[in-house]
């Protein structure tokens, strides 16, 4: 396993939101960067923990963070699998009063928790060699800032009806 940070919150070509996994250990452009294929729910939620803002109601991952905390649990680590068939696999790791629990989780999900509780993230070394892409082709400075550009352009145009099922 090898430990990593999230380097920033993309668009694809086809504006396909990525989240982007760097190990901590790799010197900027240099070493391997995982880009995993994220929802815009999941971007939304993972950009606000990354800015330290504190949205107006509690999204998902808030929610999930005062779920674990309220029962006296906390979150070890984020651990990046596996991938199968082009699909990440994360594993979130709680210690409860009971004793360790392991659970099986979107890398999505898991990284919008860790993110908010600050845990420790983790990528499989093979999973980075398979899926992971050289760092000199990532703009570090302006993946973020890009990023946030098109986050705060979606709050000046979401409607709650927008999330309506």
């Amino acid at each position: 396993m090898v430990k990593v940070h999230v380097l920033g919150v993309a668009l694809d070509a086809e504006g396909q939101h990525i989240i982007l996994l760097k190990p901590v250990r790799d010197a900027p452009g240099a070493g391997r960067v995982l880009p995993i294929w994220i929802g815009e729910q999941e971007a939304t939620s993972t950009l606000f923990a990354l800015g330290g803002d504190t949205p107006p109601r509690p999204l998902t991952h808030d929610l999930m963070k005062t779920l674990v905390e309220s029962l006296g649990a906390h979150i070890e680590r984020v651990d990046v699998t596996r991938i199968t068939e082009g699909t990440f696999y994360a594993e979130i790791t709680l210690v409860t009063p009971r004793g360790p629990l392991i659970l099986d989780a979107r890398p999505s999900d898991s990284v919008a928790l860790a993110v908010r509780t600050e845990a420790p993230l983790f990528v499989a070394d093979e999973v980075l060699e398979e899926a992971g892409i050289p760092a000199e082709l990532v703009e570090t400075v302006s993946v973020e800032e890009d990023a946030l550009d098109e986050f705060k352009k979606f709050l000046d145009d979401v409607d709650p009806e927008d999330f309506q099922g």
